[in-house]
This record gives structure tokens, C-alpha cells and sequence, in this order.
């Protein structure tokens, strides 16, 4: 008798669990039931819908894949990291081009362009233009070396 007691209550409480979880505002067993069922079918339209994102985000990477870039000032100078999951042949070129026309002095550089693009480099300014160039300045010529180079490949 008591067993049966405790696992009714143990079936209450992991019934109400369930209402609290689905947001489901019914009384019965069955209407709690029925509600959870769909919301565990809206889960499944909602996943999805994430992983037709996920595969639409991934495709247009795949035929846009713009490098990642970020910049962090130093004491002296800047920290510049691009990185492309592809290589990118003529990036490099465009990017100390980039540099030179900011004045800024590449001090130390590390670049990798076999399977994809990976650079970091320690650029510092004259000291002329140290108050005119932060990292938001260096970021965007960066980025629009990128995207030169981009534009310039794909008439190619």
C-alpha cells in the first residue's frame, strides 16, 4: 500500500516537473502529457530550422571565405592576427601594403599559407602618427586590404 502511494506521488512530481519545464498550464495527466508532446515538437522545428542556418551560414563561408581579423594595441604597436581556414594566395602582399601605407613598421611576423592563412604580426608606428593610428584604424585597413584582395581575385 505505502509503494503504491510513493509511486504515485513520485509520477505527481515528475508529472508537475514536466508542466513546469513545457510552460504547460494544464490540471490532468493527460492534458500535461498532450502539451509536452508538443513542445517537444516544436524543439524539433526549432533544431531544424538552427541546422538549416548553421548549413546556409556554412555554404556562404564556403564561397565567401573572408579571413577572420583582430587587432590589439600594445605598449608599442599592435598585435594583428588574420586567419583563413583557406589559402590565400596574394593576401599576404596586400596586407604589408596595407601596413606601408599606415606607416606602420612590421617589428616580427609569423605567416603560415599552405592549407589556410594564418598570420600574426607585431606592426609598430612612427612616432609622427602615434596618436593618429589605433587599433579600430589598423582593424579596418586590415579588413580592407581584404577585401581588395578579395575583389581582385574573384575578376580573375
Amino acid at each position: 500500500m505505502v509503494s503504491r502511494e510513493h509511486k504515485r506521488a513520485a509520477l505527481h512530481e515528475k508529472l508537475q516537473l514536466l508542466r513546469s519545464i513545457t510552460n504547460s498550464h494544464a490540471l490532468n495527466q493527460t492534458s500535461i502529457i498532450v502539451d509536452a508532446s508538443k513542445y517537444i515538437e516544436e524543439l524539433k522545428r526549432k533544431v531544424e530550422r538552427l541546422n538549416q542556418d548553421i548549413a546556409t551560414a556554412q555554404s556562404s563561408n564556403d564561397q565567401n571565405p573572408l579571413p577572420g581579423v583582430t587587432v590589439e594595441t600594445l605598449e608599442k604597436g599592435f598585435l594583428i592576427n588574420v586567419l583563413s581556414e583557406k589559402s590565400c594566395p596574394g593576401l599576404l602582399v596586400s596586407i604589408l601594403e596595407a601596413f606601408e601605407e599606415l606607416g606602420l613598421n612590421v617589428l616580427e611576423a609569423r605567416v603560415s599559407c599552405a592549407d589556410n592563412f594564418r598570420l600574426q604580426a607585431v606592426g609598430g608606428d612612427n612616432e609622427e602618427q602615434a596618436e593618429s593610428i589605433d587599433a579600430q584604424v589598423v582593424k579596418q585597413a586590415v579588413v580592407q586590404a581584404i577585401k581588395n584582395w578579395s575583389g581582385s581575385t574573384e575578376q580573375e
